[in-house]
């Protein structure tokens, strides 16, 4: 396996040959990369952290998209590291004569989630390129891929749990072939709940003119997915917790205990975790469902897929000939625009948007309807809204100089500009206004300063 390299560790010169040779004896070759690709995992020397070593991390993590490992002759302080992981960082490892094993095993395993995260099962259905869609979608295939274990899906409406639950599914190698089973909670007649989950047997009550596999059943060898699990009332907590636990059930009027073999996935827009808190949940269920918890995300704190993600629905909904493109306008206007319903609520305003479409160009705000004009909030402030102030005051009162705050800021920028277009330099020089040249003479000067021998080295 060919991995990146960077050294961000003056005083290191003599060690990477060591750390070279270490990887070298588990498969893995360093491949020095001045503009490593994205889906490339990579591996950075440092030893002590600063803020010129945290940006640079921020610049070659690419803001968290590419896979970084760090590797330092010293055992880092835990807030050192936590830093790091907050830079983009994916690990750090204190480098010994045998971490060769350990830091080939975390390359390899998220050069594996990171294929998964690009193959057609998960990037043609969830759209996104933004470090928090992305940084989700990897939690998601890691636990798909590489456990069993029961998951609870958690978030807003419309922000994806279906889909979510569908794609662990998919990617779970040990239920290859099985079926789906989906339970919307919300739909359970308690009465009848008994029959939903357990089955029943010819007879077992008025009406049962025939047995019926309840869901427990059906799920057997596949994946249960319980929607809403948050509505299920006590009583139908506690005979959910039976099953899980004991992994048996008995059909409603049978004699027969059957064993359940099933992966459990449940989804829930309330706050489970506080729901436990006042009693009106049960913990006991609560942490057998919550072996491994994601949350979505509402569309508003990934603005950025916006744009992707109505590109997506517009090629979706075209039935013949090339799908329209949208002006620069509109494309602002969807930005901006605030949804209360999330992806969901995306998808429809697509949907109108195309039937006041003419046919011909491309889609404008004209193709916005009158109602959803008057109707529908525009976010109106502007881009220095009260989040940025509050780091401004945040960075006043830790007594940071204009000089500090102007470049942070500015490093946040290119940052997040180069995330956004994917590492293509000349796209991000364009939407922040400066010459390719100039990014790239930013970006080597910042690892020149990271690079250059410190007076106390």
């Amino acid at each position: 396996m060919r991995v990146w390299c960077r050294s961000l560790a003056p005083s290191w010169a003599h060690v990477p040959a060591q750390v070279e040779k270490g990887l070298g004896a588990h498969g893995i070759q360093l491949i020095d990369d001045d503009q490593p690709p994205a889906d490339t995992p990579g591996l950075v020397y440092l030893d002590a952290v600063n803020a010129e070593l945290l940006w640079n991390v921020r610049d070659v993590s690419a803001g968290g998209l590419r896979r970084v490992l760090g590797v330092s002759p010293a055992r880092l302080p835990d807030a050192d590291l936590w830093a790091l992981l907050a830079s983009g960082m994916s690990d750090i490892l204190h480098w010994t004569p045998d971490a060769g094993a350990a830091a080939a095993a975390r390359l390899r395993r998220w050069r594996d989630v990171d294929v998964l995260v690009s193959s057609p099962a998960v990037a043609n259905g969830l759209i996104g390129r933004s470090p928090a869609w992305i940084a989700l979608l990897r939690t998601v295939v890691e636990i798909a891929a590489f456990t069993d274990a029961p998951v609870l899906i958690v978030g807003e409406t419309g922000t994806g749990k279906e889909l979510l639950a569908r794609l662990i599914h998919t990617l779970d190698r040990r239920r290859a072939g099985r079926e789906l089973i989906l339970l919307d909670c919300t739909t359970i007649v308690p009465e009848l709940a008994g029959s939903e989950f357990f089955g029943h047997e010819r007879g077992a009550y008025t009406g049962a003119v025939g047995a019926r596999e309840g869901a427990f059943a059906l799920a057997s060898g596949g994946t249960l997915f319980l929607d809403e699990v948050g509505e299920l009332d006590a009583r139908l907590q506690a005979q959910l917790l039976r099953v899980i636990q004991e992994g048996t059930y008995k059909p409603v009027g049978g004699n027969t205990w059957r064993r359940a073999d099933f992966r459990l996935v449940s989804a829930t827009s309330r706050d489970l975790r506080a729901e436990v808190d006042r009693s009106a949940f049960r913990g006991d269920l609560y942490h057998r469902l919550a072996a491994c918890v994601c949350r979505t995300l509402p569309l508003s704190h990934r603005r950025e897929d916006i744009v992707p993600l109505s590109r997506h629905f517009i090629r979706g909904a075209t039935a013949t000939g090339d799908p329209p493109p949208m002006d620069e306008a509109l494309e602002r206007y969807l930005i901006r625009r605030e949804y209360p319903g999330n992806v969901r609520d995306l998808r429809q305003l697509v949907t109108r948007l195309l039937a006041h479409y003419p046919g011909a160009g491309p889609l404008t705000l004209a193709c916005v309807p009158a109602e959803e004009r008057q109707a529908q909030p525009v976010r109106t402030e502007t881009w220095k809204d009260g989040g940025f102030e509050a780091a401004i005051r945040k960075a006043c009162a830790m007594g940071a100089s204009l000089k500090e705050i102007g470049r942070a800021a500015e490093d946040t920028a290119v940052r997040i500009a180069i995330a956004d277009c994917e590492g293509r330099l000349n796209l991000a020089a364009a939407r922040l206004g400066v010459t390719d040249r100039a990014l790239q003479l930013r970006r080597a000067a910042a690892r020149a300063l990271a690079n250059a021998p410190r007076a106390d080295s």
